[in-house]
């Protein structure tokens, strides 16, 4: 029998003590069922969401994970074993999988794609043509509908979904002002991402720098929440809008977070604000894949990784994301 291991969620973490909450463990695989496939990992994915799944919070956009269950998370690898003639042995496949050597999974239930070979870099799957790349694309160009010459902000923008959306409103001939914490990650998203400016949060006022915007922001893609959408309301243009990727500065919390002390300047400035979840529209994969793909064959765009390797030190990967210490897209190299 083939051994796989994983990580299970145990208790609900405080803040980010991950360790006693979630254990390491082993098992034999068994056989699969009708209409399974099994993907041995070679990557796995650390997303800033999967810490809502980890919390007790029932009004999320998916149910809490039960207590006792695998980890779930995007698995990136080769398909081992297939009930599914769609998936055959060998093909490069992604899902919602497990945090785990191999995951088992039935294709429409996790979201499974199978996925080309002709591209320089596999990991890419995960970034710029995986679901970062989906949803930054998303969010500026149907959900901000950013213009030629307008100005937007982007929250978090050395992430992995910030850094894309960076490089979007650049390519879509925006002016881009990044967000990021410390010089080095401000330093990458002007020289690497080709943002016109970065404010450091860190080290500077941020709705001060903000108000230095001639003309106001016209678009916002928020990643982060807290007191940097307050210093962005502060700041917007008439008839601004705001594109909600993530609030991960909430993400730990039991309750919600408490609302903007500046929520005022949504009707003053007549603001439109929009949450988007990627899932809601899968109808335009083909879209989003085959843009970025061509920007990214142009050497347009690009998205570094910030590996840890070993599926042992997933925490270790997982801790780097959450607490922002990542450039790029965080990934677990789990060949070896």
């Amino acid at each position: 029998m083939t051994k796989n291991r994983f990580w299970q969620l145990d208790d609900h973490p405080e803040g980010d003590d991950f360790a006693s909450a979630l254990s390491f463990r082993t098992e034999e695989l068994a056989p699969l069922e009708d209409g399974e496939i099994r993907i041995k990992a070679d990557f796995l994915s650390m997303d800033a969401g999967t810490r809502m799944w980890m919390g007790g919070r029932e009004d999320g956009y998916q149910p809490p994970l039960p207590l006792g269950t695998k980890m779930v998370g995007l698995a990136l690898g080769r398909v081992t074993e297939s009930r599914d003639e769609r998936f055959p042995v060998g093909c490069l496949a992604r899902a919602f999988g497990q945090w785990a050597d191999y995951s088992t999974v039935k294709p429409d239930l996790a979201w499974a794609v199978r996925l080309d070979d002709d591209i320089d870099d596999p990991r890419q799957h995960f970034g710029l043509l995986g679901l970062n790349g989906w949803t930054a694309l998303y969010g500026v160009e149907d959900i901000l509908r950013l213009k030629s010459g307008e100005t937007m902000v982007v929250s978090a923008a050395a992430g992995a979904t910030g850094s894309a959306a960076v490089q979007i409103g650049r390519i879509l001939g925006a002016k881009v002002v990044g967000i990021a914490g410390g010089p080095e990650k401000c330093r990458y998203v002007v020289e690497t991402l080709g943002a016109d400016s970065c404010i450091d949060y860190k080290n500077e006022d941020v709705a001060a720098q903000l108000a230095k915007i001639e003309g106001g922001i016209n678009a916002y893609f928020e990643n982060v929440g807290g007191p940097i959408l307050d210093a962005v309301l502060q700041n917007m243009a008439l008839y601004g809008r705001i594109a909600v990727c993530g609030m991960i500065a909430s993400y730990d919390k039991e309750k919600g977070a408490p609302g903007p002390t500046h929520y005022d300047q949504v009707l003053m400035r007549r603001l439109r604000i929009e949450g988007f979840f990627l899932p809601d529209v899968p109808e335009r994969g083909p879209h989003f894949y085959e843009t970025i793909k061509g920007w990214y064959n142009e050497g347009k765009i690009t998205l570094p990784f910030d590996v840890t390797e070993g599926i042992e030190n997933v925490l270790v990967g997982y801790a780097r994301m959450v607490t922002g210490k990542n450039i790029g897209k965080a990934i677990i190299d789990v060949r070896k």
